[in-house]
C-alpha cells in the first residue's frame, strides 16, 4: 500500500525528504508494542529473523541458567569443526569415564566405546545427551573445561557478550550463564551459518543402545514439544534444571517468516509448551514482515558540492524489510535525512543520509544510507563555476 507522507521545511542545510514507499534497514527495532501481551516466563524474548525485530522482550538481558539450551553452544562448535575438517561425520570417539558417569539425561553411551560422530550429535540434540556432549568437548578440546572456554571465546565473537561457559552440557555452575537474548542470537547464527546441519534440530527421535534389563533398542524422544505441534516448529533446545526452571529455545516458519523465542524459568513441561506456542502464534498473527528496497535500489538522489556528476544516489546498501503490526502500513512516516549539497569527493559506500522510520508504537527508528556511486571533485574551473553559481543564484538556500 503506497503510504502518503507529510510535507516537511527544508533546513537550510538539511532535507528531510518524504519517501513514496515505506523503508527500513535489516536491523534490530525495540517493539513497545511488546506491552500488548505478557509472558509467565521469567525471561523471554521474541524475534523477527527476517528484519532483526524484537516483539517481545521481558528480562531479556537478565544472566540466568540456561541448562541444557547451552548445548546449542556445544553444537555450534562441533559444526564449525566439521565445517573446517578438523572433524568429520564418521570420525569416531572414544566414551571416557568421565563422560560416561555424568548425571542428568544420557545417550547412554559406554565407557571405552568408540560412537560415530554423528550418532554423537543426534544424542546431543535429540536424546540432550550430558554424555554425548562431553564426549565431543573432549574431542574437540582434549577436556571439557578447555572446550568450555573455547565456547565462551566463540560465543563473545557472536556477539554473545552476556554468556559465559563452563562446561558443554549446561550443568549447573556459578559461572555458567547466558541470557535470553544472547540465546536468540546463538539460534539465528546457528540456523544461518549451518543451514545444511540444522536438519538435526527438527528430528523427533533417536535410537541408541540397549536396555540391559529389557535387551531392547533404547528409543527417546525429542523433548522439543513444538516439533509435534502444527505451527512450522523445526528446533531447536528445551532445558531444565531446578534452578533455571524450564526453558526453551525455539524456531518456526511460516510462510516464509521465521522467528526465534526463547522462554525460561517456567514452572511446569505443561507450561513451558503452552507459553511457548501461545508467543510463536501471537508473533505470526499480529505482526507482518514487508519486503520493501533492494540492497541497491536508489532511494533518493542528493546533490553534490563541485562533483561531477553533480548529484549522488542513495542506497540502503542491504535488503531493506521492515516488521510492523498488521494495519499499520498507512500510519507509518518514512523520510530521507540528508545535509545538502554533499561535498564532493565521495565513494561507493560512504555514508551521505539517514532513512528516518516512523511507526505507531514503535521507536523512531534512523538508518544509514550510503553513495549508490562515486562522485569526482571537480577540477579547478568547475569549482570556480559552482561557486559563482551558488553566489549568484544561492543554491545553498
Amino acid at each position: 500500500m503506497p503510504i502518503t507522507m507529510p510535507m516537511l521545511a527544508r533546513a537550510r542545510r538539511a532535507a528531510f525528504r518524504p519517501v513514496a514507499a515505506a523503508a527500513v534497514a535489516m536491523l534490530m527495532l525495540w517493539a513497545t508494542g511488546a506491552a500488548a501481551i505478557e509472558t509467565r516466563a521469567r525471561e523471554a524474548i521474541l524475534v523477527d529473523v527476517t528484519t532483526g525485530t524484537v516483539l517481545l522482550e521481558h528480562n531479556a538481558d537478565e544472566r540466568m541458567p540456561t541448562a541444557s539450551m547451552s548445548k546449542i553452544m556445544t553444537m555450534f562448535m562441533v559444526f564449525e569443526a566439521l565445517d573446517s575438517g578438523q572433524l568429520s561425520l564418521d570420525d569416531e570417539l572414544t566414551v571416557s569415564e568421565y563422560a560416561w558417569r555424568t548425571g542428568g539425561s544420557k545417550m547412554f553411551v559406554e565407557v571405552n566405546d568408540t560412537v560415530r560422530v554423528e550418532d554423537l550429535i543426534r544424542g546431543v540434540i535429540v536424546q540432550s545427551g550430558n554424555d554425548a556432549s562431553i564426549v565431543l568437548a573432549e574431542g574437540l578440546g582434549g577436556t571439557e573445561e578447555a572446550f568450555a572456554r573455547q565456547m565462551t571465546e566463540r560465543a563473545h565473537q557472536l556477539g554473545m557478550l552476556g554468556s559465559n561457559f563452563a562446561n558443554a552440557t549446561g550443568w549447573p555452575h556459578p559461572e555458567h550463564y547466558s541470557t535470553a537474548r544472547d540465546l536468540a542470537i546463538l539460534a539465528r547464527a546457528m540456523i544461518e551459518t549451518f543451514p545444511h546441519r540444522y536438519h538435526y534440530y527438527s528430528e523427533t527421535e533417536f535410537t541408541y543402545g540397549v536396555d540391559i534389563s529389557t535387551g531392547q533398542p533404547i528409543t527417546q524422544q525429542n523433548r522439543n514439544p513444538l516439533l509435534y505441534r502444527d505451527i512450522g516448529a523445526d528446533g531447536l533446545k528445551t532445558g531444565h534444571t531446578a534452578e533455571a526452571g524450564y526453558g526453551l529455545t525455539a524456531s518456526a516458519i511460516q510462510d516464509g517468516r521465521r522467528l526465534i523465542l526463547v522462554i525460561n524459568g517456567l514452572n511446569s513441561t505443561t507450561e513451558r509448551a503452552e507459553e511457548a506456542v501461545r508467543l510463536l502464534e501471537w508473533g505470526f498473527r499480529e505482526f507482518e514482515a514487508l519486503p520493501l528496497f533492494d540492497a541497491e535500489e536508489v532511494i533518493e538522489t542528493a546533490e553534490v558540492w563541485m562533483g561531477s556528476p553533480s548529484s549522488v544516489p542513495l542506497i540502503a546498501g542491504t535488503p531493506l524489510a521492515l516488521t510492523i503490526r498488521r494495519g499499520q502500513t498507512a500510519d507509518m512516516v518514512v523520510t530521507v535525512r540528508v545535509e545538502e549539497p554533499v561535498p564532493a569527493p565521495i565513494a561507493v559506500g560512504d555514508v551521505v543520509a539517514t532513512l528516518v522510520v516512523s511507526v505507531p508504537d514503535m521507536p523512531v527508528q534512523e538508518i544509514p544510507l550510503v553513495a549508490g556511486a562515486e562522485v569526482e571533485r571537480q577540477g579547478f574551473l568547475g569549482r570556480v563555476t559552482s561557486a559563482a553559481g551558488h553566489l549568484i543564484f544561492g543554491w545553498l538556500q
